[in-house]
């Protein structure tokens, strides 16, 4: 055999390799990036966790420690805001709007203004500071645009040119191991993010959703955010919980959105003037405002409202007017405009409005909790079918599997009469609309 022939084999030998290689790399590259995903969402969580208890043990150690709110909230709020508008643009809020809008936009440099691995780390060290200083938000949305972040990272690092439904995969992704639902992180991303059925994305979706699921429970362990409830109706006045939890969550979740995106834009053009001067103003006020409440409810509407919300599914009342109060807290605090999420703090308004109407009418604690949740969670965000799966597996109650499900109908349709807009789709809009005046303005500078 000539010597020519053997190289030539060898060459091309090599050339199958390195075909193969290009072709695996984005394929790996994604998988690491799904797996990134999985565990830094748990490494948050543990912050968001810590940061919670050390406001608490700040605010419970001494005679006068339950004042300290007053002073650290105001302060750790205008902290907040201030880094998040000069190191870390676009970082304000829950986050999920800014992973849809980047989906709408087609310009790479118009995503990276709304997703990079820059405003992923702002996100993760802004809310974190938010929950020290008592804000009443939630980690999980914020790990939607984290997901979103890395996904669209991946994009770019492996050459991968479905850059949408990467969005749409590191949404899903983040959703599901914040919550260690993995089912509702598959839906959220068809319900909410994309508003459509999306096949080829759809792939993309589930691997994104195991690979990070499974980190995930690598760390952690398998586990339902809310425990194990098996409340189910046992009486009529027990389905009189899914007519009241359904209108009455869906009525409140939709003025929690209403307020939001009114109050949003009257805000937009009262900062123009002197933008970061007034947003400071604003969520000093804010701030001092939630302080004052969560004082008054002897520090129940501080942080995510988490240990509340279990409280009500295990059974046990909340005080009857929590729900009020904490929905005054977490309105406060999206309206401020520090990066945080809602997700957890509309469970335990949800859970608090059932536990009250469970309280009244004399049923089930643990059940109208649970359908309180659904009912308000439909109302804000205007999906049904991500809320009644969120609900379900984070309680795990199949016996009221029906109830459920149509509490988060009617709380649907009651959001869907009263504030005709989706929430996270209106606030996306915002963005969108910022995207295209500074391309218009570049594209000025440049003529």
């Amino acid at each position: 055999m000539p010597p020519s022939y053997r190289y030539s084999k060898l060459f091309r030998r090599s050339r199958v390799l390195w075909g193969s290689f290009s072709i695996w790399q984005p394929r790996l590259v994604f998988w690491c990036g799904a797996l990134a995903i999985g565990v830094i969402s748990v490494g948050f969580a543990k912050l968001a966790d810590l940061a919670q208890k050390g406001f608490g043990s700040l605010t419970s150690s001494g005679e006068r420690a339950f004042l300290l709110p007053l002073a650290l909230t105001p302060l750790g709020f205008m902290l907040s805001a201030y880094l998040a508008a000069r190191l870390f643009p676009n970082s304000q809020g829950s986050g999920i709007p800014q992973a849809i809008a980047a989906r709408h936009l087609r310009d790479d440099e118009d995503r990276t203004r709304l997703l990079s691995l820059k405003i992923a780390c702002g996100k993760i060290v802004l809310t974190v500071l938010g929950l020290f200083s008592g804000a009443s938000i939630g980690r999980e949305g914020p790990t939607v645009q984290v997901g979103a972040s890395i996904m669209l990272a991946v994009a770019r690092f492996s050459g991968m040119a479905q850059a949408r439904g990467l969005i749409l995969a590191g949404s899903a992704a983040g959703i599901a191991a914040a919550f260690n639902t993995p089912l509702a992180g598959i839906v959220f991303a068809i319900e909410e993010m994309s508003r459509t059925y999306e096949s080829r994305a759809n792939g993309l979706v589930l691997t994104a959703v195991i690979l990070s699921g499974l980190a995930a429970l690598g760390i952690s362990g398998s586990y339902n955010y809310f425990g194990m409830a098996s409340a189910a109706p046992t009486e009529l006045r027990d389905w009189g919980l899914v007519l009241i939890c359904g209108l009455g969550g869906g009525a409140l979740g939709a003025a929690f959105s209403g307020f939001a995106l009114h109050f949003g834009q009257k805000i937009r053009r009262w900062v123009q003037p002197q933008p970061l001067k007034r947003m400071l103003a604003l969520a000093g006020t804010c701030g001092l405002t939630i302080a004052v409440i969560g004082v008054a409810s002897g520090g129940t509407t501080f942080g995510t409202g988490y240990e509340q919300a279990r409280t009500a599914v295990e059974g046990n009342a909340l005080p009857l007017l929590f729900f009020v109060e904490k929905f005054a807290a977490s309105f406060l605090s999206m309206l401020s405009g520090i990066p945080g999420g809602i997700f957890a703090p509309s469970l335990a308004v949800g859970a608090g409005f059932g536990s009250t109407v469970g309280s009244l009418l004399g049923t089930s604690v643990a059940l109208a909790a649970i359908l309180g949740m659904a009912g308000y969670f439909a109302g804000v965000v205007q999906a049904p079918m991500t809320a009644f799966v969120i609900i379900l597996e984070m309680t795990g109650d199949h016996q009221a599997v029906i109830p459920i499900m149509a509490v988060s109908m009617i709380g649907y349709v009651t959001s869907r009469v009263l504030s005709r807009e989706p929430l996270y789709h209106g606030l996306s809009r915002v963005f969108i609309a910022a995207a295209i005046r500074a391309r218009r303005a570049v594209e000025r500078e440049s003529e």
